[in-house]
């Protein structure tokens, strides 16, 4: 699915905007890609330029909302197919995501691109083929193009969350040359398409799976001892598991993660907020 190249505004571009033009200004200087690129838009009075395309004046936009040109309007980057699915945006440019109002990732901090770098850092991605299991808006895929990597296989389960990355520029694009072809990109459930993976094909794993109560089945047993099939003998993996708080979950999921990768034949310690691994 090609990747969106128009103007992406928030409530607080789009009132930059139009205070612009109701300044008498006949430009303005800001960024429409969430803080990627900074650019010129031209104003006229009643409608704007950007990237040689003409707009309307946006009317009402929503807070805590990224809103995209849909041909028609400036729509909300949301979409209800079971779940609400949504784009939101952050402080640091790139933007989080959320499922029925459950944040996906972490903004309070630090942007979710650092964050994710700093797990990337875990596995050594460099000249490395990484299997990056669950994968989201891509930030962990991005930081390993970033870092090196040799090759990436990028899963992810939800169409809708697919949809969301060909409207975040932060997401990488699988067919943007600047990738060299190096970012493979699958709409699948890695818990069933971890079986097409071949033996010791693999040299690093990030796993970022929904939270237990979700997605199970990617806490398994069963599903461990798969990974240690596809990783090679020395293999770094970071799996990402939360902070759920012991007291009022009754488990200690960390632990119990820890506790299975060591039998699926792990060397685990936690990490950050996860548990890092090294294949035996």
């Amino acid at each position: 699915m090609p990747h969106y190249s128009g103007p992406l505004l928030t409530r607080d571009v789009g009132q930059a905007l139009l205070a612009a033009r109701d300044g008498g200004m006949g430009a303005w200087t800001g960024s429409l890609d969430l803080g990627r690129s900074s650019g010129e838009a031209l104003l006229e009075a009643d409608t704007w330029q950007w990237r040689g395309e003409l707009y309307p004046y946006p009317g009402k936009l929503k807070d805590r909302t990224i809103h995209y040109w849909d041909g028609d309007e400036f729509a909300p980057i949301s979409r209800y197919s079971g779940s609400l699915i949504k784009l939101v945006p952050s402080e640091w440019g790139a933007p989080t995501f959320e499922i029925d109002g459950i944040k996906m990732l972490p903004t309070s901090k630090e942007s979710p691109l650092q964050d994710a770098r700093r797990k990337v850092a875990l596995v050594e991605p460099r000249g490395k083929m990484v299997l990056d299991t669950c994968g989201g808006l891509g930030y962990f895929a991005a930081c390993c193009l970033e870092a090196g990597a040799a090759r990436i296989r990028s899963f992810e389960k939800n169409a809708d969350v697919l949809w969301l990355r060909t409207l975040n520029p932060w997401s990488p694009d699988p067919e943007d040359p600047e990738s060299g072809g190096r970012l493979q990109l699958a709409h699948a459930d890695i818990s069933q398409a971890i079986a097409q993976v071949s033996d010791a094909s693999v040299d690093a794993v990030l796993h970022d799976p929904p939270r237990f109560g979700i997605a199970g089945e990617l806490y398994s047993q069963v599903f461990y001892d798969q990974l240690a099939r596809v990783l090679r003998k020395g293999g770094r993996l970071f799996h990402y598991t939360g902070s759920p708080n012991r007291l009022t979950s009754g488990r200690d999921v960390p632990r119990e993660v820890a506790r299975r990768l060591e039998r699926a034949g792990f060397k685990a310690q936690s990490a950050l907020d996860g548990v890092a691994a090294m294949r035996r």
